[in-house]
Order: C-alpha cells, then sequence, then structure tokens
C-alpha cells in the first residue's frame, strides 16, 4: 500500500483478500516510509501520517495487520517476498513511483499484480498515447465510465491466524506512531491545521460539498472570494479516499452540478495522469511538454521586456506589487491549498514576472510542490504546465505570452469581489 493509502475503496486490498482466501492464507499490508522522498516536507508528511494512523485502526478492524518501515518502499517489498505467496502493488505514475515497482518487480520470485486504484478508468485502458487536449480524451473516457464506476465491497478475510505460518513470526509490526518517530524530515514548512488527513476528514468533506455546495458549483466555484470547492484534492492526492466512490457519491445525489464536476475529477484528472504516464519529462522541460506552437511562440517573445521581475526570494515570501497574487500566495502558505481559479492566474503571472518561460516553469513548481498539500501528483505538474499552453488552444498574441492565454487583474476584478478574496485570506493568518 503506497499510492493507495485507505482501508474503504481500495481494489488492491479488496483483490489480495480475494486472492488470499483462494489460497487460504492471511494478508499483511506493507507500507514503507522514506524520508527523502523528492520535494516532500513536514506538511506533506504530517498530512500523511494522520491518515495512515487511521489506515493502521481500519485494518486491525478487519483483523489485518499494518507493517510500517522506515525503509525505501521497494527494498522493504523485496524483503518482504521472501515469505509472500504475492505481492499485490498499487499504481503510482510519477517516475519514482514507476521506478520503486519495476524494481520489485525484478527482484522478487513471487508473481506481483499491479491494480489500479487511483484513477476510474485506468490509464492505459483510457488512451494508448499522450493526449492533446481534454476533448480528446473525453470521448475515450466516457466510452469506459460505466464499465469502471462499480461498486468495490469490503471482502472478509478468511484466514486470520498468522501465527500458524512460522515464517512470519519474525515480521515486527510495528505501529505507525512509532515509526515515525524515527523520521528524519525536511521542516522548512510546518504542518497546517486547515486540513487534517485521513479518509474519514475526506468523507466529511464530501459529504459537506453535496450537501452544501454542489447545486452552486457550476456557477460560483470559480469565484474564489466564496467557498464553493469541494477540498478533496490533497486527500485525492495521497489515495485516501477513492475516485470512484467520489464518483458514485456525486452521481447518486442527483442535484445539479453534478456533470461538471465528473467533467473535472474524471476527465480532467485524467487527462492530467496520462499526461505524466506517457510524458517522462513532465518536471523538468517546457520544450519537451509543450504542444509545439505554445512553446514556439514563448521562445519568440522570451525576451519581450518585463515591467516587473521577481526572483524566487520574493516570490515565495509574497513580495510583489500585487495584491490578488500576494493574496493566493499567502493562502497556500497557510492552508496548503490554493482556490483552483487563482492558481491559474498565479501562475500566468509567475511567467509574466521571470526573465524566462523556463525560468517561471521552475518556480511554479518550486512553489507549488513545497507548499500545496495536493502538489508533486499528476494535477500539480498538469496544472502548471497548463499555465504555459499545456492542453490549451493559441489565443490572440501578445507580448510575453505569445498566443498563451493571458490572465490580468482587470479580468478578475470583472467577474469576482477580490477585495473579499483579500480580506478571507487575511483572515487566515
Amino acid at each position: 500500500m503506497q499510492a493507495a493509502q485507505r482501508v474503504h475503496y481500495n481494489q488492491a486490498l479488496e483483490y489480495s483478500i480475494e486472492q488470499a482466501n483462494k489460497a487460504g492464507i492471511p494478508v499483511i499490508v506493507y507500507f514503507g516510509l522514506t524520508d527523502d522522498f523528492p520535494e516532500a516536507n513536514a506538511r506533506h508528511f504530517h498530512f500523511m501520517i494522520e491518515g495512515l494512523i487511521e489506515v493502521e485502526k481500519k485494518l486491525a478492524e478487519r483483523k489485518i495487520p499494518l507493517i510500517v518501515q522506515h525503509i525505501s518502499p521497494p527494498e522493504g517489498v523485496i524483503n518482504l517476498s521472501n515469505k509472500a505467496r504475492m505481492v499485490v502493488v498499487d499504481r503510482g505514475y510519477l517516475n519514482i513511483e514507476r521506478k520503486w515497482r519495476s524494481r520489485a518487480a525484478q527482484n522478487i520470485s513471487c508473481p506481483l499484480i499491479q491494480i489500479e486504484t487511483n484513477s476510474v478508468v485506468p490509464v492505459e485502458t483510457a488512451s494508448p498515447k499522450e493526449e492533446y487536449a481534454a476533448h480528446t480524451l473525453r470521448k475515450k473516457i466516457a466510452d469506459f465510465r460505466t464499465e469502471f464506476l462499480n461498486d468495490i465491497p469490503a471482502r472478509k478475510l478468511k484466514n486470520l491466524g498468522l501465527e500458524k505460518f512460522a515464517d512470519l513470526s519474525s515480521i515486527e509490526l510495528t505501529p505507525v506512531k512509532k515509526t515515525v518517530k524515527n523520521l528524519n524530515l525536511n521542516s522548512s514548512v510546518k504542518k497546517t491545521s486547515h486540513f487534517k488527513g485521513g479518509f474519514t476528514a475526506a468523507q466529511d468533506h464530501l459529504e459537506t460539498f453535496i450537501s452544501d455546495k454542489l447545486a452552486d458549483y457550476p456557477e460560483k466555484s470559480s469565484d474564489p472570494s466564496e467557498d464553493f470547492l469541494s477540498h478533496l484534492s490533497p486527500y485525492l492526492h495521497f489515495g485516501q479516499i477513492s475516485p470512484v466512490y467520489i464518483a458514485r457519491k456525486i452521481k447518486s445525489s442527483g442535484k445539479p452540478g453534478t456533470d461538471e464536476f465528473l467533467e473535472q475529477l474524471i476527465v480532467r484528472r485524467e487527462l492530467s495522469i496520462n499526461f505524466i504516464y506517457y510524458n517522462k519529462n513532465y518536471d523538468s522541460s517546457l520544450q519537451k511538454i509543450l504542444p509545439e506552437w505554445a512553446f514556439s511562440t514563448l521562445q519568440e517573445h522570451k525576451d519581450d521586456p518585463r515591467e516587473y521581475l521577481y526572483n524566487l526570494s520574493e516570490l515565495e515570501e509574497a513580495k510583489t506589487h500585487n495584491p490578488y497574487w500576494n493574496a493566493a500566495q499567502k493562502e497556500m502558505l497557510i492552508t496548503g491549498k490554493m482556490h483552483s481559479y487563482m492558481r491559474m492566474y498565479w501562475g500566468k503571472k509567475i511567467l509574466e514576472w521571470s526573465p524566462s518561460p523556463q525560468d517561471a516553469f521552475e518556480k511554479a513548481l518550486y512553489l507549488n510542490n513545497k507548499y500545496h498539500l495536493d502538489g508533486r501528483d499528476a494535477n500539480a505538474f498538469a496544472g502548471v504546465a497548463w499555465c504555459f499552453g499545456k492542453h490549451d488552444r493559441a489565443w490572440q498574441e501578445r507580448d510575453i505570452f505569445g498566443k498563451v492565454r493571458y490572465m490580468n487583474s482587470s479580468g478578475l476584478e470583472r467577474k469576482f469581489p477580490m477585495q473579499k478574496y483579500i480580506s478571507r485570506v487575511n483572515k487566515l493568518s
């Protein structure tokens, strides 16, 4: 269990139980805690650990032990596989996650089965190639949505007796809270009190969204002065809640706004997964990830004069001339999450205020991944790339941006009561 950190609606866990019951043996769940995951810091770890403590409790209720080790995840899998009939892994899409699973698969002697757990339509089923935009993936996903939006019932494990298996007696079942004490965390970013990790908290957000926000979601979700977002992205990032479960709950509500929300949850989110799965350069080079028109137009305008230039420190500390951008940056610093519309504006301005598009891309990724609880995943990398023209179309040409979509303060003021947004952010601090 690595990418899908949950007991509820976990396809990999239920498949493991099914296979164990056929073989008449127990199931052990393993989680490898590595304190050097790229760009992870104390904020991310605290949120994740809150979820793991809940996982430990829920597994215990089903009489399934959880092994948490302070070790590289694939090394732990390789070591434990000596006692296993089969290893089942959930699927991760980042380069490092795929390397972990490949290393494990190449160094164990028993079968290793990978189960897709964090998408509705499995990435390779949806498309065999990198898609150009949402409209090219939407129809492909629509063909499979009904097939994969099935209920995932919890199976009962028949064989609970680890004591019957002598070769399991040496395995130490160290509690999560004890294991995490040995972590050497990057404490540059402190934990946030605005979001609590785990399935129960995610479910609370989902129920509140359905009852209080879903009907108004199409009209009000873009307004940063209001709160009509689901706030589920941090939980989806850590696999603490299933997208299949979310989609089923939203559909069963029968409320207005269902189609618009499912467009974001399934089509847009899985377009992001498609991007990082088929393009391994998602976190490195604009030239290798952008459509040709977007990269070319940015290059043609890379030497255009900039009215403002800000270095990374000035951006990080929200010290720009722009009160709306500063408010968005502060919201991220304080809560670990930024309003989705402001995140687009935020990225566009970094492009406008940097000496080159590549420099802007690297700054945006750094800040996004450092402070957001939902940074460092498919949505994060695709969202930043979108600000530079990924998954978008050409617009009217202008300085610096070329034909890449432009956003400005007057557009925000025309659409939304921005002083109300600033006031809301100021109250957070």
